[in-house]
């Protein structure tokens, strides 16, 4: 490639954050390696690609008409590496899979069963885990895979597509809960009651929670807390059909309730799946919605 990955990358997440400091941020490097970065492919470029006579960047529209061509490049590039993996068939002796809670029990059981059938030699760990720390996990190497509930943003080495199959959630409250008696909560009423809400580790680190909150790693963890009746919860509906028994956990009548979330299936682009963790990628996205 003529210009450095580092460069386009930089490029395309500068466009995405919208100022130098926060593709840095993103990109875990130093503002002045950014604008270097990008510097430089201007220079060997010969345009401008950003307007910096403003507080932030702002995309010229010679800029506009190369990020096009930088998104194919990289795309591309990404294909190039996951083929590479594919024509060496080296299977990996170890494969990482980080699982959200998101994800139907039954499908992981048919996955599962396919997946000892096609490599019954490979060692297999399973970790839950929920938004950030998914990521964290990937950039770490710490997992070669994992699913998420799907976002807008997701940092520049981490590839990332979109499940056909969609997850129901609701809110939930143990049936002795005062809300649980109620025929219709406005969504506000929620407010003045305690929450139990999903907080990974790497955001508790982050942010501080104020008011009626408490907090959980992961959905399980909420459940349980709901069930002995601690306050309302946000959970899966197939994880509560899963593990709660009849009447152990109760729907709430709340406007725009139940939903359906998207999930994404993500790993490093720095350290792409091989052949094993490729065919759960593949066996994920061709799941029927």
């Amino acid at each position: 490639m003529r210009y450095s990955p580092e460069a386009l990358n930089a490029f395309v997440e500068t466009v995405s954050a919208g100022s130098f400091s926060a593709a840095a941020r993103r990109l875990h490097k130093s503002q002045s390696t950014v604008s270097t970065a990008i510097a430089n492919l201007e220079d060997d470029l010969g345009v401008t690609l950003f307007d910096r006579s403003a507080r932030h960047p702002v995309l010229t529209e010679q800029g506009q008409r190369v990020l096009i061509h930088v998104k194919e490049i990289l795309a591309a590039s990404e294909r190039l590496d996951q083929l590479a993996v594919r024509l060496m068939d080296n299977v990996e002796p170890r494969l990482t899979f980080v699982l959200s809670d998101t994800f139907h029990p039954s499908a992981l059981e048919a996955l599962l069963k396919q997946f000892d059938q096609r490599y019954p030699d490979t060692e297999f760990e399973c970790l839950i885990g929920e938004d950030e720390d998914v990521i964290d996990l990937l950039q770490k190497n710490r997992a070669h895979i994992g699913l998420i509930e799907s976002r807008k943003h997701y940092p520049p080495d981490i590839g990332v597509a979109r499940l056909s199959k969609q997850t129901q959630m609701a809110i939930y409250t143990a049936p002795s809960h005062p809300l649980a008696l109620r025929e219709r909560i406005r969504p506000e009423e929620l407010n003045a009651v305690r929450e139990l809400r999903l907080s990974t580790y790497l955001e508790r680190d982050q942010t501080q929670m104020h008011g009626l909150i408490w907090s959980a790693p992961n959905y399980l963890l909420l459940l349980s807390m709901a069930v002995q009746g601690f306050g309302w919860s946000v959970l899966p509906c197939a994880l509560v059909e899963e593990f709660c028994h009849q009447q152990e956990l109760v729907p709430l009548s709340v406007p725009g309730w139940p939903k359906s979330i998207s999930v994404d299936v993500v790993w490093s682009k720095n350290s792409p799946p091989g052949p094993a963790g490729s065919w759960i990628k593949d066996y994920l996205l061709d799941m029927p919605a």
